[in-house]
């Protein structure tokens, strides 16, 4: 079964999915930034409107400062990065229109380093700093020269692999050890899979540079899945191909992450599972990626871990954890705005405001599932960043007033 169109179904999933990710179980994912519940209840905007930070007439701080914005190239990154550019148009700054500079990850730290662009919202720590590692020509790390702060939504990025439920269920197969080791299992996927017959079953991955794909690849060199190997192409293509197979009682597997509208086609305990690890990859760097220790999933920035509150008909293998939490194998991420440090150096108020400023993640997730429905276009992204902003002036009011306190 394909489910399509159906909100209220997708809505509840995406609540469970945040629950689980802000569980303390999970680890905390709470922040100090602007747009939690503790840091708004009883808060009074002493900023809004289209004065943004202006109190009393004077000038904008940003008034003069022309900043490159750029965006990651998957699409669940837009309507933030909207969001991130309006709010600071309100203080003044000129910011470049994000759809401007799309750049993968293995591009976007060194164009941040050589300030080529000035930042982006994107960040999924830690498998991201892996980027930060790499060389410039003067023997400088591209980590010297750009900073992560803030968080542009905490705790909320769960990713993990989905498989089809009914096959799951047939082979008894809820975690990838247990999918590597059942050779029926192996050989039943490999007949149907993107390369049949080869005898490895081919699990939908990655494109290439979206780091996940070098996790993934460090993850089977780690766990010994030697019967799996990840097929690398464009993700929207893959998981079509994987939303077809499954309508079709197909066997697949495919990684994904939230906040997305992919979790509206897919959704875990209707017509696919979240799929287990065993093992947890640690910062050995078996595939020998570069900057490959920072793949660890052992420990997130928050002191996540990837065993995840998410009940057993969603994620089976959870009821063989002594805790009943899902061991998804993956960190929650927590998504941070990345700048060029010099930039925020010489603009204290544009730090600041990246500092503060954070969306609750079901609010990106439901900004996700309208864009998804209305085609997916600049304008709706950008229309839904403008609405986001009016109905939450307390949250953008709060971070403004919080940037101006702290640059002083």
């Amino acid at each position: 079964m394909i489910i399509r169109n159906n909100r209220l179904l997708w809505i509840l999933a995406i609540l469970a999915l945040v629950a689980a990710a802000c569980s303390p179980s999970g680890g905390d994912a709470t922040t100090t930034t602007a747009g939690t519940t503790d840091d708004t209840e009883g808060a009074t905007a002493t900023t809004g409107g289209d004065d943004g930070g202006d109190d009393g007439g004077g000038a904008l701080p940003g008034e003069g400062v022309s900043i490159n914005m750029g965006r990651a190239n998957w699409a669940s990154g837009y309507f933030q990065a909207y969001v991130y550019q309006q709010v600071l148009q309100e203080l003044g700054y000129d910011i470049s229109n994000p759809a401007d500079t799309e750049l993968d990850p293995s591009l976007a730290y060194l164009a941040m380093a050589q300030g080529d662009i000035d930042f982006w919202v994107n960040s999924w720590y830690p498998g991201h700093g892996a980027w930060l590692e790499a060389e410039l020509p003067d023997d400088s790390l591209v980590g010297d020269h750009v900073e992560g702060l803030g968080a542009s939504f905490a705790g909320g990025g769960i990713q993990g692999w989905l498989i089809e439920k009914d096959f799951a269920d047939e082979f008894g197969v809820y975690t990838m050890e247990q999918f590597n080791s059942n050779a029926d299992a192996i050989a039943a996927y490999d007949a149907e899979d993107p390369e049949p017959g080869n005898g490895i079953a081919d699990i939908y991955g990655c494109p290439e540079s979206f780091t996940c794909d070098n996790i993934i690849q460090n993850m089977i060199a780690f766990g010994e899945w030697n019967n799996v190997a990840q097929v690398i192409a464009g993700y929207d293509a893959m998981f079509a191909e994987a939303e077809d197979k499954v309508g079709d009682g197909i066997p697949a597997i495919i990684y994904t992450w939230t906040p997305t509208a992919y979790v509206a086609k897919l959704v875990p305990g209707v017509n696919v599972y979240w799929m287990g690890a065993e093992t947890v990859l640690d910062d050995s760097n078996p595939a020998e990626q570069e900057g490959g220790a920072e793949h660890q999933q052992e420990l997130g920035p928050t002191g996540a871990t990837s065993f995840v509150a998410i009940p057993a008909d969603q994620c089976p293998s959870a009821a063989d954890t002594d805790d009943g939490l899902c061991p998804m194998g993956w960190l929650p991420a927590t998504v941070t705005p990345t700048a060029n440090s010099t930039i925020l150096e010489d603009n204290p108020v544009f730090e600041a405001l990246l500092a503060n400023l954070s969306l609750p993640v079901v609010d990106i997730s439901l900004a996700n599932f309208a864009a998804d429905q209305a085609g997916g276009s600049e304008e709706t992204y950008n229309d839904l960043a403008t609405e986001w902003i009016a109905n939450n002036r307390v949250i953008v009011d709060i971070a403004i007033e919080r940037a101006m306190v702290a640059a002083g």
